[in-house]
């Protein structure tokens, strides 16, 4: 079995700069698949909002049909591709894939990744990019990520491997990735921010022309520490049970108060889980079941 991404390519004029826009990553998110595939069909027409652009734009919507198909994270070999890059040409399902797609990132000048919660996480709408080394780099990523208009912009740990965007960071691309929501949706308001943030990089790579959309961004965080940018590991279930908030994402909260709690599966006394910063509920846990050391939440210093 080779794998091989399913990309639609548009290219009017120069062949540069080369903008490449992926979903899909993981199969349990929606939103990213819908906003590429509008942006296909307005490609395919010619439709008003793509008129006039410039260079070449790579459409893939499904990155990961293994776990699209499976309707879950990850592929049927249990691997998580945004852990996997930049994978094996002659490894399993997945590390193909991550090969494939790392192949891509590399030919192209600018790359954004969108992504959702997934279906059991739900992340207040953001714009995120590694803390390159390389000045140049960062400055195009944070006009990037600047230019996608959600109201969080978050520059993160460099550091954190296997992703697409260590890939890009490797070569010197720049990239951002994007989530909005998820919780196993596929949200119209998802949908168009997906779409407008795309076109609105274009027009500020000067790929298109397009009016300045009203900023939309609420808060612009950089965080080099190690971990940073790592949404699985904070704030740990204290057991296996049933996961109950209250909050949603986006809530300020302080340190120390109660993100939530876990009912044990024994029916025993639930347990609180106790917020360790004070700021913005960036990722929370919509899915109620949740095991030992599950995260059930981010909060982002703002």
């Amino acid at each position: 079995m080779t794998v091989s991404l399913q990309q639609f390519r548009f290219q009017n004029g120069p062949a540069a700069p080369h903008l490449l826009i992926t979903g899909g990553v993981h199969g349990d998110e929606f939103e990213p698949i819908a906003a590429i595939t509008t942006l296909i069909r307005s490609f395919r027409t010619d439709d008003s909002s793509v008129q006039g652009f410039r260079g070449t734009v790579t459409l893939v919507p499904i990155v990961n049909e293994s776990a699209f198909l499976r309707g879950h994270r990850c592929g049927e070999d249990g691997k998580d591709l945004a852990r996997t890059c930049p994978g094996r040409e002659d490894g399993t399902v997945t590390e193909q894939t991550a090969w494939a797609l790392s192949e891509l990132i590399r030919s192209a000048d600018y790359y954004i990744d969108l992504h959702t919660g997934g279906t059991e996480l739900s992340v207040y709408p953001l714009a995120g990019y590694v803390m390159h080394a390389n000045e140049q780099v960062l400055s195009d990523q944070r006009r990037m990520a600047r230019a996608f208009n959600l109201p969080v912009i978050w520059g993160t740990s460099p550091y954190l491997e296997g992703r697409s965007l260590s890939v890009a960071r490797d070569c010197n691309v720049p990239a951002i990735y994007c989530e909005y929501l998820g919780s196993a949706t596929c949200l119209a308001a998802g949908i168009d921010a997906y779409v407008d943030g795309c076109l609105n990089v274009m027009a500020e790579l000067k790929m298109l022309d397009r009016a300045a959309p009203l900023d939309r961004v609420t808060y612009v965080v950089e965080d080099t520490n190690p971990g940073s940018g790592h949404m699985q590991v904070c704030n740990p279930a204290p057991c296996t049970g049933y996961f109950h908030t209250s909050l949603k994402p986006g809530d300020r909260i302080r340190s120390g108060d109660v993100m939530g709690i876990v009912i044990p599966l024994d029916q025993t006394e639930p347990k609180p889980i106790i917020a360790e910063q004070t700021g913005i509920v960036l990722v929370l846990r919509t899915f109620p079941r949740v095991q030992q050391g599950d995260s059930v939440g981010v909060i982002l210093d703002v």
